[in-house]
Parts: structure tokens; C-alpha cells; sequence
């Protein structure tokens, strides 16, 4: 038996969830559920029928970022230059963080709520193993940097230019900066 697919009003009610959602993550408002069906002209029982907890709907926000990050990984393991590679990947993940608020959340939660973020997210992790093993076995990274060292920093970076910038401008400015900054100190001299 096969499911019946979803009802265009069923659909048209999700994006709209995903819409506020997402405008709420960009203004820097907490997600109350509850809010997000008063905005979005929807009962209750809808949002939580999609997305059970603020972080699920934070999640859905997040998925194109997250399609665009795997497809800068996937272009990154291709490149000849591991350290190029690696670099201009990490520079994408600086950007595409500043750029929406919920990768960053996303990006530094320790697991998933919903199934398709988590496949995402594994995706994500594997391209970038291979980013820091081909970087790695080229002798390009100071002894004692691991794998696990790199999320923290990199949310960090973004999470301080974010800080310590007012205009969006400002932002990948210092962004950029302190990830320069941070790419220095793990580079094998």
C-alpha cells in the first residue's frame, strides 16, 4: 500500500510554517510554536503535526543551506589542491552561516530531531572527512588538530563575526578575518 501524497493545502501549510520560521530565525526571535501558527494563519495542532519542537522547525528552515553546503563539499573534494580545498570549503561554511542564522544551529546541535536533517547532516560530515583526512595526509595541519575541532571553530568564527559586526557587509569582513586568523594557527608551518 502506498501513501497517499500530501494535500496541497497540507503542503501550501508547511512552507508557510517554514517561511515564518524562517524570518523569525533571521530576526534573531526565539521560535514559540504557538507564535509561528498565529503568524502563519494555521492552527496549533498543524505546526506541531509538522515539526514537533522549535529546533524541528529550525531544522526545515535549514535545508537548503545545508543542500548548498554538501554541494560546495562535493565540488571541494574534487579540487586538486587539498589545502585550496579545504580552505575555500571552510570559507563557505563561514559564509553560508552568516548568511542564515539557522545553519549555525543547526550545524553546532549535537544530533538531529528530524530524519532528513540528520541524513543531510551525515552527508555533510562525510564530505568533510574526506576535506580534512586528504588535507591531513598532505601534512598540511599542525600536529594535535583533529576532526572534532573543527565545528566548534567554525561556528565560533561565525558566531564572533556576527558579534563583532553591525551590517551584514561587516559581518563576512570579520568573518573571513577571523578565519584567516584561525586557518593560520592549525596550518603546519
Amino acid at each position: 500500500m502506498t501513501a497517499s501524497p500530501p494535500r496541497k493545502d497540507a503542503v501550501r501549510n508547511r512552507q508557510r510554517i517554514i517561511e515564518i520560521g524562517r524570518t523569525l530565525v533571521a530576526d534573531g526571535t526565539p521560535i514559540q510554536l504557538n507564535e509561528v501558527a498565529r503568524a502563519a494563519g494555521v492552527g496549533v495542532a498543524t505546526v506541531y503535526r509538522h515539526f514537533p519542537t522549535p529546533q524541528a522547525l529550525i531544522e526545515a528552515v535549514s535545508v537548503d543551506g545545508l543542500e548548498a553546503l554538501i554541494r560546495a563539499a562535493e565540488r571541494a573534494v574534487r579540487q586538486d589542491d587539498p589545502w585550496t580545498a579545504f580552505r575555500d570549503f571552510l570559507v563557505g561554511v563561514v559564509d553560508a552561516q552568516l548568511l542564515d542564522v539557522a545553519l549555525s544551529s543547526v550545524l553546532s546541535t549535537p544530533t538531529a530531531t528530524l530524519p532528513g536533517t540528520a541524513h543531510l547532516l551525515d552527508e555533510l560530515s562525510s564530505l568533510f572527512d574526506k576535506l580534512f583526512v586528504r588535507v591531513r595526509a598532505a601534512g598540511l595541519l599542525a600536529p594535535g588538530i583533529t576532526l572534532a575541532d573543527m565545528t566548534p571553530l567554525m561556528c565560533g568564527v561565525a558566531f564572533s563575526a556576527r558579534m563583532h559586526a553591525d551590517s551584514q557587509q561587516q559581518q563576512a569582513a570579520a568573518g573571513r578575518h577571523y578565519l584567516d586568523v584561525v586557518l593560520n594557527g592549525i596550518r603546519t608551518r
